[in-house]
């Protein structure tokens, strides 16, 4: 990506066919949330969304810590998104790492997050953004903005209830406390906990499953997936007889029922 720190790339782009692999790129400071961190993440879901020859995205990270959350000096020296007065402190946020959310909410792209490490207050929204997520055993998470007399402003309030119900994002957002992969695993934020040597295999599998399908049937799925979270049931309904509509008038409809029919695997040109 164009953001780069001492001339290293601050996310990593890798292109494998139909999937792109997103490396958080600062290990040194734990990959923490940074003006530069989000200008690359916000560019790459941008750069994604427009190739409709990319079918899936996997999200993960260098060294040893998946995402370390906001900068404690920052915070500590009243710098950056910290400095200023709260008109000025709200701004930086809606200019700021709030971006990630929208620009992960945007993507029709599936993106599957790959967890290799601990991912705490903004790096815990980071991962509830992904669409599937696993993580290696040794992760830990926390929605821990409590912990330093702050509230989530990068999505977890609205996120974290969503995937794991009131009860137990209120548990988890007003003790702050530290929970282990299996925890994770239990509250449905992660669906698979792995061994660290089979955790990105395991991410490119789950990504190439999804890259066999249509370029079209995978994004207005991933679509219609998210806006049902917030749609009523009729709501849902219609929005998916109009993606319905759309879908059945593709070339790749055709051909994946054409292969069906012929017992044949199907070629797919994403139209």
């Amino acid at each position: 990506m164009s953001d780069t720190v001492n001339n290293e790339p601050v996310v990593l782009w890798e292109r494998e066919g139909p999937i792109v692999v997103l490396t958080l790129n600062r290990p040194k400071t734990r990959n923490m949330i940074s003006a530069e961190l989000t200008d690359a993440l916000v560019e790459a879901c941008a750069r994604i969304g427009a190739d409709v020859s990319i079918k899936c995205a996997i999200l993960t990270a260098a060294g040893h810590v998946f995402c370390a959350g906001g900068n404690l000096k920052a915070m500590h020296a009243r710098e950056h998104h910290f400095s200023g007065n709260p008109a000025e402190n709200r701004m930086y946020y809606d200019t700021g790492v709030q971006r990630l959310a929208r620009a992960f909410s945007a993507l029709d792209v599936p993106v599957v997050s790959a967890v290799n490490g601990a991912a705490v207050g903004a790096g815990l929204d980071l991962v509830l953004l992904t669409d599937v997520r696993i993580a290696v055993e040794s992760a830990v998470f926390a929605e821990s903005f409590i912990r330093l007399g702050l509230v989530s402003a990068a999505g977890g309030s609205w996120l974290l209830q969503r995937h794991v119900g009131p009860a137990a994002a209120a548990e988890l957002t007003l003790t702050g406390d530290d929970f282990d992969a299996q925890r994770a695993l239990q509250l449905g934020i992660v669906s698979q906990v792995l061994p660290a040597d089979q955790l990105l295999p395991r991410a490119h599998d789950i990504a190439q499953r999804i890259a066999r399908h249509p370029a079209h049937a995978i994004r207005l799925n991933k679509r219609l997936l998210r806006e049902s979270l917030t749609q009523s049931l009729e709501g849902t309904l219609t929005l998916a007889a109009s993606m319905q509509g759309l879908a059945q008038h593709t070339a790749d409809h055709r051909e994946a029922v054409a292969a069906a029919v012929e017992k044949r695997t199907p070629n797919y040109t994403d139209k």
